[in-house]
Parts: structure tokens; sequence; C-alpha cells
């Protein structure tokens, strides 16, 4: 398995090609997930592959750090494309918004070589959770951020967030569709933070399962409910099974929120999302 990641990682250029790696932002709520998929269902990846096109003036093909599902939101997915195309770089940040829906932007452009992958390069992602705790719901940001009217006790949720960090088999937090190969995966970091009416979910992993996010969401909000105490995140975890948890929470709190490179590659970075929270929370 190692083997093949490595081998995958580093693709070699054609002659004539450059390599370009993107910073994208997009709302979710209107698309069927970021992969191109058939029968007419419309897709981030779909609505940018074409805007590239249109600038490069051939087919673009693009490879994105972390897929994420229907209704889910990124602030800084990251992407890369190859092409003969010998484009200035704004011209793949301007031109390519001029061609993209208002509801998806281009926040950067970078040339890379050969060896930088967005998806095998990434050392960790990031993701934020964000639920509106209030008794009604919200409507200023209906489908950006996933709404809780149960009081939500932050504290229960900060003390089973610690039963799951590290490396451990996250079988009962992994989507029956989940094609990973393996279900260990680490958590470097699951903070709970409060923040007037909304509560989020940062994490931080070296790569996630399936819905995994979203499983934990549901998760930690049913122990924030006091509907099963804080202990119980651990039960969870150790029984290796889906069947024993709690119901997968909406995809619409969920935002792609960072991926991390080396320091070699150059990447720009940017204040973490989701960017209506920044002045309430550190980076």
């Amino acid at each position: 398995m190692t083997t093949q990641v490595k081998a995958d990682a580093s693709e070699f250029l054609a002659l004539g090609q450059q390599r370009i790696a993107l910073g994208v932002a997009y709302n979710g709520r209107n698309y069927h997930g970021w992969q191109r998929q058939p029968h007419g269902h419309i897709t981030v990846q779909e609505k940018l592959e074409d805007a590239l096109s249109m600038v490069a003036n051939e087919p673009i093909k693009v490879m994105c750090a972390g897929r994420t599902d229907a209704g889910v939101h990124a602030s800084a997915q990251v992407v890369h494309f190859d092409t003969s195309a010998q484009r200035p770089l704004r011209a793949w940040t301007h031109g390519g918004n001029m061609n993209l829906p208002d509801d998806v932007a281009i926040q950067w452009a970078h040339p890379v070589d050969e060896k930088f992958h967005a998806r095998f390069s990434a050392t960790a992602r990031r993701y934020r959770y964000v639920i509106f705790n209030h008794p009604m719901r919200p409507a200023l940001m209906d489908k950006e951020v996933s709404w809780n009217y149960r009081p939500l006790d932050i504290s229960k949720m900060q003390q089973a967030a610690g039963y799951l960090l590290g490396t451990h088999d996250f079988s009962s937090l992994r989507a029956a569709s989940c094609q990973a190969n393996s279900p260990i995966r680490t958590i470097h970091h699951l903070n709970v933070i409060g923040a007037g009416n909304y509560i989020v979910l940062d994490v931080r992993a070296n790569a996630f399962l399936h819905h995994m996010i979203r499983n934990l969401a549901g998760l930690l909000m049913k122990i924030g409910a006091s509907e099963a105490p804080p202990e119980w995140a651990l039960e969870v975890l150790m029984a290796q099974d889906r069947r024993v948890s709690a119901a997968t929470a909406p995809p619409y709190g969920l935002y792609f929120v960072d991926a991390e490179y080396d320091d070699a590659f150059g990447l720009p970075q940017q204040p973490v999302g989701p960017h209506f929270l920044a002045p309430w929370m550190n980076a």
C-alpha cells in the first residue's frame, strides 16, 4: 500500500507541460459533492474543470486534496492540474473565476513541480464543523451551518473529544460505503470551541474516512445533549462497529479548511476558515 502511494504521488509531466496548484473555496449547497459524476449531477470538480478548460483552450483535469460530499463546503481546498497552455498565473485565477459560478472561487494559483500531488503530498487535513445551537432555526446561514435546537454542554463534548485523539481504528465512525483500505487514522487535534450561539468542532488528522467527521459530530452532539455520558465516545470507538454509534450529522455545517504540505512547495498560506468565524477564533 505504501509503495503504491509513493508511485502515485509523483506523476511525470509530459514534455512541454507544467503543473499548477490552486486554492479553491466553494459553497457546497448546490452541488452533488466534489467529484465529477455521471447522470447529470452537478459537482464542483465539473464546474472547475470546465472553467479552467476555457482559460487553457484545452481539456483540464484536476486532482484535489480531499473529496467532499454533497452539501459540504470548503474554504481552502487545494487542487493541481497539468497543462501545456502557457498562461500568467493571473489568468488561472481571474480568468477561471470569470467562468465559474458565484459559489465557487479560485483563491490563488502557484506553479509546482511534478513531485507535488494535491492528494498524496498532503501531510495533514483539517475540517471544521459549525453548529448553530439555538432553539430557533437559523435564517441567514441556512445550509451553511448545522442547526441543533437542544442545549449542548460544551464541557461534555470536550471531554468526549479527548477519547478520540491519537491513532485508532475508526470503524465506528466510518460510512458503510467507505472504500478506504484501512480504518486506521490519526487525529492530531479535536477542539470543541464555543463562540456565541455557535459551537465549532475543529479536527486535524493525517486523513479521514468517508463520513468520519459527520459521524463524529453526531456522536459529540448526542453527548452534548446529555443523551449519553462522555465515556460513551470511548465505548463507541472500541466497539469498531458503526451500528453502535450516533446518527450521521447533516453535511451543511462541514467545511474543508486546510491541507498541509511541505514548506518546500511554497504554497500560499491563508487564515483558516470558514471565514465568517475568523474574528472569533484563533487559526
